[in-house]
């Protein structure tokens, strides 16, 4: 058969088969579907890159904005950034990360942008997909009562501790003030101690009336009473009690043979040695006498001032429980009034709505009474208690033993009535006998802080302001 019979008499087959037509029309049709599942796929992977992201920043910028009054926040920024989106992850390239608070420090932006390979787009020359996420944060103080109770003991001379101790100090205000001087419903207040706590020489009447004759200038000549008490009895040092209720007694350190300052006669042996720069090696009544308390107040520069005064006092011990009943009475609502430097309605009422009542504590060292030189006549120096013979006991460890029971007391007092208690210890001296003690004394396990080093207590001042500090992610 020939050929073009053939193919005519198969014309109309021919005409009617579409197999050819399909495969062109599902070639055609391939490239877009291709298409729309690699812009489906990659965008599904971009989704959750940049929900990564959102999330990693979020963090950062909270991160930062506790510390943006300080140098490490950028730094601290991209660490929790780091920490939560991982380099490469999913092949994501970071391609920039900046964080800038305004300029009062009041709120913090941050932004970063990536770069996400594609999986399918790649195959339409679309290489890379373009990921930025931002977010800003602002910061809003907790309203509080702050009282730092802080030792200035003569040990904390060494190994630049007491330079850390201010600069971790100020670095808390600096986070809770920003660039203010003061801040709506925020008070604080400082309570150094030693081995014994100074409470202001403007503050003689709370002194009992006897006792007022004896410190104008009274048996402190040629001297003066500087503001040290000793601890009340009958369990009183424990308490918030008033001086209406209980008053106080001067500290005072009488001329002997391990603080000689006056003479056979009875004539002051002059000049006397009460500089701070004497030492162990200081003399008179106001011996181990350390600066005043700042009472509740809302200027940063007053706080700070009262900071850069803090120096280490020697002799005499470390007084802990001491410390910490004082931090209680400078929150404490039966002392309104009491204190000149505040305002007259401080401290408010526990519980008031909106007002938290909070004491950050720390010590570099265990509670104890001391003796210069070791073995000396009396059993220790003179300190709160007296000597430890007055004290009642006859070693060293009994008598700390007891100071370390009457502080447990007192963080529990405080805490039953309301106050909130951050406490660290600081270097290597505190044991494992103390850290459990300070431990005890917080308010949880989580407001508890072992700081060996000068930077830790840094940064644990440092992470305390930022919980008291509060913040919100506003955009």
């Amino acid at each position: 058969m020939r050929i073009d019979a053939a193919l005519r008499g198969r014309g109309p087959a021919v005409a009617r088969d579409r197999r050819g037509n399909t495969a062109i029309i599902f070639a055609s049709a391939l490239v877009p579907l291709v298409g729309v599942a690699g812009v489906a796929t990659d965008g599904l992977l971009g989704y959750l890159v940049r929900d990564r992201m959102q999330t990693s920043l979020d963090a950062a910028a909270l991160a930062a904005g506790r510390v943006m009054t300080t140098d490490s926040w950028s730094a601290d920024a991209r660490r929790y950034f780091d920490a939560n989106f991982q380099p490469g992850y999913m092949g994501t390239t970071i391609t920039s990360f900046d964080v800038q608070p305004d300029a009062g420090r009041e709120t913090l932006t941050a932004r970063a942008t990536a770069s996400l390979p594609t999986r399918f787009m790649h195959l339409l020359g679309v290489d890379t997909t373009g990921i930025e996420v931002a977010t800003v944060v602002a910061r809003s103080n907790r309203s509080a009562e702050l009282a730092l109770v802080l030792d200035v003991t003569g040990s904390m001379r060494s190994g630049g501790k007491i330079d850390a101790l201010k600069t971790a100090a100020r670095d808390m205000l600096d986070i809770l003030y920003g660039d203010q001087d003061t801040r709506e419903d925020l008070y604080v207040s400082v309570v150094p101690y030693a081995v014994t706590v100074n409470v202001g020489a403007s503050n003689a009447d709370w002194l009992s009336t006897a006792d007022r004759v004896h410190t104008n200038p009274g048996s402190f000549a040629p001297s003066r009473w500087k503001g040290c008490v000793m601890a009340r009895d009958s369990g009183q040092d424990r308490t918030d009690a008033t001086p209406s209720e209980a008053p106080f007694t001067s500290f005072f350190y009488a001329s002997d043979t391990d603080n000689k300052w006056r003479d056979k006669d009875g004539n002051p042996i002059l000049p006397l040695k009460e500089a701070n720069k004497y030492e162990n090696a200081g003399t008179g009544p106001n011996l181990g006498c350390g600066p005043a308390i700042t009472s509740l107040v809302q200027s940063k520069a007053t706080l700070r001032a009262a900071i850069d005064e803090l120096l280490p006092w020697h002799r005499g011990g470390t007084l802990g429980s001491l410390g910490l009943a004082w931090g209680w009475r400078a929150l404490s609502p039966k002392w309104r009034g009491l204190w000149r430097d505040s305002e007259a309605t401080l401290p408010l009422d526990y519980h008031t709505q909106g007002m938290d009542k909070i004491v950050v504590m720390m010590t570099d060292g265990e509670n104890q009474l001391y003796d210069e030189p070791p073995a000396g006549p009396h059993g220790s120096d003179f300190g709160a208690y007296g000597r430890l013979n007055d004290f009642g006991f006859n070693s060293l460890a009994a008598g700390r033993d007891e100071v370390d029971k009457r502080m447990a007391q007192t963080c529990q007092s405080m805490k039953a009535a309301g106050i909130e208690i951050y406490t660290i210890t600081f270097g290597p001296t505190p044991g494992t006998a103390t850290q459990d003690l300070y431990r005890g004394c917080a308010s949880s396990n989580a407001h508890y802080f072992h700081s060996p080093t000068n930077e830790s207590l840094i940064a644990a001042f440092r992470k305390i302001g930022g919980e008291l500090s509060q913040l919100r992610i506003v955009r």
